[in-house]
């Protein structure tokens, strides 16, 4: 009997935050958006890429208990379509005869009918997945569901160069549906909606993108699922940072859509959808720093945190992310003052406390400090105090905050900014302790920039107060350390303003001298920040990891060797 094809299409899209590793989790997260997708009356559940594995999996991939262990999440799954409600496209990785492939599984009426295979495996910046991934061996053209034949592109199979989409048009789809498992950095949101808008223009055919949301380890996947319709508007637009399951109406028109494959006298238009407001740049930035520290904490089992609150604006803003992000009664802040501690600095870490409702202690550091002063007197005998004294002080603190940590179960929070990791302006085993930064990938004007707009907004979710809670004096004073009298980063270091751009330019952009000079810069200036942000690269190996939020995080984006003599001097 012909399947006669319907003229509305319901689509649930599954913004969720799923767990890597934690497959039974995942399964139950996908089986309770299908039961709300169905009290909405879809049609058809669209989850994000390896949903039932979490991404990115890495070498979990190598692992036959576990592709085994997802594999039979996903046959389970396509079981619970016999109820006669949604069919689901959910991500998996199958292990087939043809190798290990990043999937979707597609089931409908209580049984898997259709698997797809990613083709194009990306594998620059953060992604490595030819590592643990055979790309699929063949295009496998739409599958028939319910009377419409739907293409399903994964992620990178609508970036790269792999005709993919057009394949799928030529071969008759009616819609395209794509699974991403696509990372934030700053306006990644633009980028994709170009890059769906180019293979609309390819094909003549919509495009649902559906995008992992939640923090994976230094990732941010920021949601923001949409749908570019075959006229290349904006058919919706979910929410950013936000978990949710909406559905989409689709409807068949009866009028040329002009699509190259020329099979279809009709297409399918979006009568209805959410279209959401997407955060500004700074208000972007928070809560990604926000979501990745919550997340951190809350999947590695964390109780509590605790930080160094010096009275300075790192440490400031990070104990604000703290308290939006899990709650005042999760964080406990620690002053730990020595004799170059001045008394403003003192009174902006209570302040700041006191602002974020948030406990806060005082462990002066004299005493260990002058310990190991004493103990090392010996070795010592004849060489002029210098550096080496300044930083026992940061390891001091770093001790202290460890045993806290140890003592009580609270993961150390790391309040380094980029611009410092760039240069090496943090000491390895003091301030660089901890388990998580959420601010290593913002450089210090970004850090000032963040801190004015939190005392300006309550972000979404947030569980902190609103007001000022990063006191005015912490963000108007001169930056320092503190490690010795009358002591300011601009002894050591270039003005931020201009530091943070020559970065910038070597590590985002990896500029050559010659043209950071041509913007203005000393030259002088350029070849020692560049000198610095090579020979701290053994130090950012053993940094925490954190949140990226530039195109060019340190850890999985830029990946420089750390014994290295090459400098660009002509």
């Amino acid at each position: 009997m012909t399947q006669t094809a319907p003229d509305i299409l319901r689509i649930a899209v599954a913004q969720l935050n799923p767990t890597v590793g934690d497959v039974a989790g995942n399964l139950a997260k996908a089986r309770e958006a299908r039961a709300d997708a169905a009290r909405q009356g879809a049609d058809l559940v669209l989850y994000t890429e390896l949903f039932l594995a979490g991404y990115p999996p890495e070498d979990l991939v190598l692992k036959p208990a576990f592709l085994k262990a997802c594999e039979k999440a996903a046959e389970d799954f396509a079981r619970d379509t016999a109820d006669g409600g949604p069919g689901v496209i959910i991500g998996t990785p199958l292990k087939r005869k043809s190798g290990t492939h990043n999937s979707i599984v597609f089931a409908d009426g209580g049984k898997i009918i259709a698997e797809r295979y990613k083709l194009d495996l990306p594998n620059y910046g953060e992604f490595d997945e030819k590592r643990v991934f055979q790309a699929g061996p063949e295009l496998q053209g739409p599958v028939n569901f319910r009377g419409v034949r739907i293409g399903i592109p994964i992620c990178e199979d609508i970036w790269g160069d792999i005709a993919v989409c057009e394949t799928l048009a030529e071969s008759g789809a009616e819609i395209l549906l794509v699974p991403n498992g696509s990372p934030y950095y700053r306006a990644k949101i633009d980028v994709r909606h170009q890059v769906v808008i180019r293979q609309v223009i390819e094909t003549g055919l919509p495009i649902v993108y559906a995008n992992q949301l939640g923090g994976q380890d230094e990732l941010i996947f920021d949601g923001a699922s949409f749908g570019i319709g075959a006229d290349k508007t904006l058919a919706f637009q979910m929410s950013q940072f936000e978990e949710a399951v909406d559905v989409t109406t689709w409807k068949r028109s009866r009028v040329a859509a002009g699509a190259r494959n020329g099979n279809n006298s009709d297409h399918w238009v979006c009568s209805e959808g959410p279209m959401s407001k997407i955060p500004e740049r700074d208000e972007a930035d928070y809560r990604a720093c926000m979501l990745g520290l919550r997340d951190y904490v809350n999947k590695n089992g964390f109780k509590n945190v605790v930080l160094g609150l010096s009275g300075g604006i790192d440490s400031a803003i990070c104990a604000a992310l703290a308290v939006d992000a899990l709650g005042e009664e999760r964080l406990r802040t620690v002053m730990m003052p020595y004799r170059y501690t001045s008394k403003d600095s003192l009174k902006d870490a209570e302040d700041c406390a006191r602002a974020l409702g948030c406990r806060y202690d005082i462990v002066p550091i004299s005493e260990p400090v002058e310990g190991f002063k004493h103990a090392l007197t010996q070795l010592f005998e004849g060489t002029q105090e210098g550096i080496t004294e300044e930083n026992l002080q940061s390891r001091a603190r770093g001790t202290i905050l460890m045993a806290i940590s140890n003592k009580f179960g609270s993961m150390v929070v790391t309040t380094g900014n980029k611009s410092e990791m760039s240069v090496g302006y943090a000491t390895l085993y003091g301030d660089m302790n901890g388990g998580f930064n959420p601010i290593k990938d913002l450089y210090k004007m970004q850090v000032y920039a963040l801190s004015r707009w939190r005392n300006a907004h309550v972000p979404p979710g947030a569980l902190g107060p609103s007001g000022e809670v990063i006191p005015k004096n912490i963000i108007d004073k001169a930056p320092s350390a503190e490690l010795r009298e009358n002591q300011t980063d601009q002894d050591s270091l270039p003005p931020y303003p201009v530091l943070d751009d020559i970065l910038e330019c070597l590590v985002e952009n990896e500029m050559g001298v010659d043209d950071i000079v041509a913007r203005g810069h000393d030259r002088a200036t350029v070849t020692r920040v560049e000198h610095l942000l090579y020979i701290a690269e053994y130090k950012r190996r053993q940094a925490a990891p954190g949140v990226k939020i530039t195109r060019k995080n340190f850890g999985r984006d830029r990946r420089y060797p750390i014994t290295n003599r090459f400098r660009d001097r002509g």
